[in-house]
């Protein structure tokens, strides 16, 4: 690993970011009695931020944030800088993603050509971005672990990280991980010792990160790069095998535990963090791992976020919701209902500000994609029914008369532009 300068605490950007915009910041890590420390052209900087592809840089600044990671950067020049502009306008800094091809996907690595190739394309990125003061770091590749058996992956991101640090002295170079266990981190340690730090991507388990280092004999700084709700693939299932979802309360809560309980308290080892995701994306359902509604309202994990990183909880927020049952049952019922079949969905909701709320009800197919590590998904197509409403978190509705796999949804916004939201997956079947 290489020696470089980190310490955690809250600087607000706009005082560090040099103000020639051809003039990179200085960004380094070093080791010293009290763990890994950061510092941003010499001030201290705690990661406080979220992955952030298409969402709203100016909220993520507003509730407290102080930077966001990417996942690919390109070579569209006018895009990542006004990218970049943005964010040091915001007050932002950038973790800068680069796309490393995956085994999972294809790639060979035991093709040096195609190996080159991609080290070629690398560098071209780096020249292009490498002095904007709004970079931090440079994330090479993402989960390059997930379903790869092919050690040389992490000769290749040694390679890369080597050529940035010789086109780029001024910024740490990582690699994010789909979990970490002993053999992986010896593989990291032996084949990519270039790398200044490694970024961590942990969800339920994230509250077992303490235990996975020591075992791990990681020793090193690290950032986790991702963390949120428990996983669909953690999750519990109905019968058919459909992950149950937290609901928005729920998800909320469970961003303030994990992250007091888990990602504060390293001060040695732990730079800061990315929750995921700020914004909205579908994984398994629409709703599952991003923070925003499609339609842009914050849920109460914006809300959360603003208080671990502030200490203060927003002036308006968002209604808090609970599970829905139908029929008096909740989601682990592995409920099943008939074609056609009328029942009852309830779910309560109350908001802190008093503010008049509506919810929005609609039934979605059960998506089918198998797709792992984020790869993209289709939105899962709704089906119309018919449902009677009773204005306080209660609907009466058929179930739909083709027989497969459905999720009920809902949302309740406070017309505040925020909003929670609950779904129910179910069953319809011609005899049960």
């Amino acid at each position: 690993m290489r020696n470089i300068l980190l310490w955690c605490c809250l600087v607000p950007l706009v005082a560090l970011a040099s103000e020639d915009p051809a003039i990179p910041a200085h960004v380094q890590i070093s080791e010293g009695p009290d763990g890994y420390r950061l510092t941003v052209d010499g001030h201290p900087f705690l990661i406080r931020g979220a992955g952030l592809a298409d969402g709203n840089q100016e909220e993520l600044a507003a509730r407290g944030g102080n930077s966001f990671r990417t996942w690919s950067t390109g070579t569209d020049r006018a895009r990542v800088v006004g990218m970049l502009d943005r964010a040091r306008r915001n007050g932002l800094m950038v973790a800068m993603g680069i796309e490393v091809a995956r085994e999972r996907h294809g790639f060979d690595y035991g093709d040096s050509a195609a190996v080159e190739r991609q080290w070629k394309r690398v560098r071209e990125e780096v020249r292009l971005y490498r002095n904007h003061p709004a970079v931090l770091m440079w994330v090479v590749g993402n989960e390059l672990n997930l379903e790869s058996r092919d050690p040389r992956v992490w000769n290749a991101v040694n390679d890369l990280a080597v050529m940035i640090h010789r086109e780029d002295p001024h910024h740490p170079v990582m690699t994010t991980l789909a979990g970490f266990d002993p053999d992986l981190m010896e593989l990291i340690r032996t084949r990519a010792p270039a790398l200044d730090l490694v970024g961590i991507q942990l969800y339920g388990d994230i509250v077992d990160l303490p235990a996975k280092l020591e075992r791990s004999r990681w020793t090193g700084p690290y950032v986790v790069t991702e963390w949120g709700p428990t996983g669909h693939w953690e999750s519990p299932q109905t019968d058919w095998g459909a992950p149950i979802e937290g609901d928005a309360s729920r998800k909320a809560a469970w961003l303030q535990e994990r992250y007091q309980r888990v990602i504060a308290r390293d001060t040695r080892q732990g730079l800061g963090s990315y929750v995921f995701l700020w914004g909205d994306k579908q994984e398994r359902t629409p709703t599952w791992y991003g923070l925003f509604l499609a339609s842009g309202e914050s849920t109460p994990g914006v809300d959360t976020m603003q208080y671990l990183w502030t200490g203060q909880w927003p002036r308006n927020r968002a209604p808090s919701i609970t599970p829905i049952a139908i029929d008096g049952k909740q989601a682990e019922s592995s409920l099943v209902l008939r074609p056609g079949q009328r029942v009852t969905a309830r779910t309560t909701s109350e908001d802190p500000d008093a503010d008049r709320l509506t919810f929005r009800w609609r039934i979605r197919e059960e998506s089918r994609a198998t797709t792992v590590g984020g790869d993209a998904e289709a939105v899962p197509p709704t089906v119309a029914f018919k449902g009677e409403e009773d204005g306080r978190g209660g609907i009466s509705f058929q179930a739909p008369v083709v027989a497969g796999n459905y999720r009920l949804f809902v949302e309740v916004h406070d017309g505040r532009g925020h909003a929670a939201y609950a779904n129910f997956p179910f069953r319809v079947a011609a005899s049960q």
